[in-house]
């Protein structure tokens, strides 16, 4: 598959429920023919206080927000960026849940891109873990500064070119897998293709 017309993104957030935790970093990158053509990241305000796991998990804390970008504007330039491409996410499931409560909440309407989640396919091709550090050690990615947004987007991009490589990654397109014994994540793209996986051990 050319990998042309895609939009890798990664959101940092205040926890993990889309629907009341916020993001608080977003990265793109716009990819067209094979190659990085522009990048988006900002810092987003947060109207709150951060829990030390968030910052000693991304490393942000709560000062560096204050003149982050509102979270309105943020994910407005973010829609636009992204445009009409494919987006690309590593567990995109999560990713995707932030957008869509983001857009709904400033825009009053989702998204309909399709999406590739590297999550997905790393289950079907290796064994776990399957994170996007573990990922990229294993397929030889500089990955440096893991959970800040712009390293994990050109990270996840570089995966996505080697797992292209092993096999075409067309048919994952809008394919999500879920770990069977936990169920299907609460919210999904109406678009999605669900399977449930049980995890490979080495």
């Amino acid at each position: 598959m050319k990998l042309t017309n895609m939009t890798v993104i990664d959101f940092e957030t205040s926890g993990l429920n889309p629907e009341q935790d916020r993001i608080i970093e977003v990265a793109a990158i716009r990819c067209h023919e094979g190659e990085i053509v522009s990048r988006f990241s900002t810092l987003v305000q947060f109207d709150g206080v951060l829990s030390p796991k968030i910052t000693e998990i991304t490393g942000i804390q709560t000062e560096d927000l204050v003149n982050g970008m509102d979270e309105e504007t943020a994910l407005r330039v973010l829609n636009r960026f992204i445009g009409g491409n494919t987006i690309v996410a590593h567990n995109a499931a999560f990713d995707l849940s932030f957008l869509h409560y983001g857009l709904m909440r400033h825009a009053g309407r989702s998204f309909r891109n399709d999406f590739i989640d590297t999550l997905t396919i790393c289950r079907d091709h290796q064994v776990y873990p399957h994170t996007l550090g573990e990922m990229c050690q294993r397929y030889g990615i500089d990955l440096s500064g893991a959970h800040r947004a712009l390293n994990d987007v050109e990270a996840c991009w570089a995966l996505l070119g080697k797992l292209n490589e092993e096999q075409q990654v067309e048919d994952y397109i809008n394919k999500l897998s879920y770990i069977a014994k936990y169920g299907p994540p609460k919210w999904l793209p109406a678009h999605a293709n669900t399977e449930p996986v049980r995890l490979k051990y080495a």
